[in-house]
């Protein structure tokens, strides 16, 4: 049911947190990487098809570079790349993101509903930030983007409490939080668990960190790749950080 994606070279891929913009290869290389990242998630039935617009894609780079404000992002430009690809393949109609800092992490996501890049009409669009300025932050960041049509909310929240109560459907659910002192990212399966009830069959859930944090996501980690809940769960070694691409069942 697991499979790693392993880009070579990927350790030496690394990017200065406070330089979000700075490229790390040449244009081409980073198209490619993603090219057959999305090719292995097609392979093991995670994703439909391999496609999106790539001019679309620039678009949305581009706004972000022009109007985000962003203190620093451990979001690589291939990471930023692979994620807009997923959401633009799945076109999820409801999307959480837990833990999205500046809104960096959102809009990576939903910025294939909104904003120059939109490439398909979303349901609904939720950013959880749980220290109040830096959802502040986040809100006036996706502001900037037009948003006609999908609701967007960035709420600052706690996301677990928050996913507890929630009704409906979550197409795409996106971890990025920290937990308090001592447990940072191990808080990913008690979010999963949280938002577990909402997720239907083929709906996907993104864990950012799936490299680096690899130690402190060893529960999650093992829950969505041996559970009978997920098909399929991929780690996406594209970069430093990672990103565990899993379907569920």
């Amino acid at each position: 049911m697991t499979e790693q994606f392993e880009v070579e070279g990927w350790q030496a891929y690394r990017m200065n947190w406070r330089r979000p913009h700075r490229s790390l290869e040449p244009l081409d290389d980073e198209i490619e990487v993603i090219d057959r990242a999305l090719d292995a998630l097609v392979a093991r039935g995670v994703l439909p098809h391999a496609h999106y617009d790539k001019a679309s894609f620039a678009a949305h780079r581009r706004a972000v570079r022009e109007r985000f404000d962003i203190p620093w992002t451990a979001i690589s430009p291939r990471m930023q790349r692979l994620l807009y690809a997923i959401n633009a393949i799945t076109e999820p109609a409801v999307m959480v993101a837990v833990g999205i800092f500046c809104g960096n992490t959102f809009i990576s996501n939903a910025g294939a509903a909104i904003g120059p890049g939109a490439v398909y009409e979303a349901e609904r669009l939720v950013g959880l930030e749980i220290r109040p300025a830096e959802a502040d932050r986040a809100r006036r960041n996706v502001a900037t983007m037009h948003r006609d049509g999908a609701t967007v909310d960035i709420l600052g929240e706690d996301g677990g409490p928050w996913l507890d109560t929630f009704q409906g459907t979550i197409d795409l659910l996106y971890l990025d939080a920290d937990g308090p002192v001592g447990r940072g990212k191990s808080i990913y399966l008690d979010l999963l668990e949280s938002g577990l009830h909402a997720l239907d069959t083929g709906s996907l859930v993104l864990a950012h960190n799936s490299v680096n944090a690899a130690h402190q996501l060893s529960d999650y980690l093992d829950f969505v790749r041996t559970s009978d809940r997920f098909v399929e769960s991929v780690n996406m070694v594209v970069d430093d950080q990672g990103l565990e691409v899993s379907k569920v069942g």
